[in-house]
């Protein structure tokens, strides 16, 4: 791993850790940390970089804000949004990006298809039945987007921080799933559908910006533009 791959693991990784068990500071000291390493990405990120992160992190928090505290799929330990929640999903999409790139080709799909038999035995069991929703929506953004080692690299990443964080207790999935009759895990298994949502929803935002074509860059190889356009691209390796 590069330098900057490591600390986002440890920000991630450690923060929760302080977060969960670290008193009453515990959150703002995960908080600063988390914007501190946001900032240096930002810092070290070329400036047609920029406009894709900082929409990332504005999506990233409306989304928090709706399915957290509108929807109400998953409360956060202290019934808040904590501060280092909308950086740190731009740090993990970064992680996820950077790691993509060194994915094997077809290997995106071999994760996929593994993921497969876990949600259907989780929905017939009754555990997870917001599972196959989620997990159609991870094939839908395959499906459209060129970027499906990010996608797969994403549900990787996203279910092992939703182990961890579920774990220590830094939040919870509601069984039951508002607004509907379904049910969920704790973590469910395709939470990074989220995520690759995300990208979706950043990459069409930065492509209208720059009057260029939605599709998804982040792994295809295409112009220093379209590279541009993605949640978390590559910055420097510092």
């Amino acid at each position: 791993m590069r330098p900057m791959e490591r600390l986002i693991v440890a920000t991630i990784a450690i923060g929760l850790v302080v977060d969960a068990r670290g008193g009453p500071w515990g959150q703002l000291a995960v908080s600063v940390a988390a914007w501190a390493l946001l900032a240096r990405l930002w810092l070290v990120s070329h400036p047609s970089q920029r406009p894709a992160l900082l929409a990332c992190l504005v999506y990233a928090t409306a989304g928090e804000v709706f399915l957290s505290l509108a929807w109400g799929l998953y409360d956060y330990r202290l019934g808040n949004i904590p501060l280092f929640v909308p950086p740190g999903h731009v740090l993990l999409f970064t992680l996820g990006v950077r790691l993509a790139a060194r994915l094997k080709d077809g290997a995106e799909w071999w994760i996929a298809a593994a993921a497969l038999p876990v949600v259907a035995a989780l929905a017939l069991s009754g555990r997870d039945t917001l599972g196959p929703f989620l997990y159609a929506l991870f094939l839908a953004c395959m499906a459209l987007s060129a970027s499906r080692k990010l996608y797969a690299t994403m549900l990787v990443l996203s279910l092992a921080m939703e182990l961890w964080g579920t774990w220590l207790g830094n939040w919870t999935w509601r069984h039951e799933v508002p607004w509907t009759d379904l049910v969920t895990a704790n973590p469910p298994l395709a939470a990074g559908a989220f995520y690759a949502a995300l990208d979706l929803l950043v990459v069409s935002t930065v492509a209208a910006w720059r009057r260029q074509s939605p599709a998804s860059p982040i792994l295809t190889p295409s112009t220093a533009s379209h590279q541009a356009a993605t949640c978390s691209a590559r910055s420097s390796s510092r």
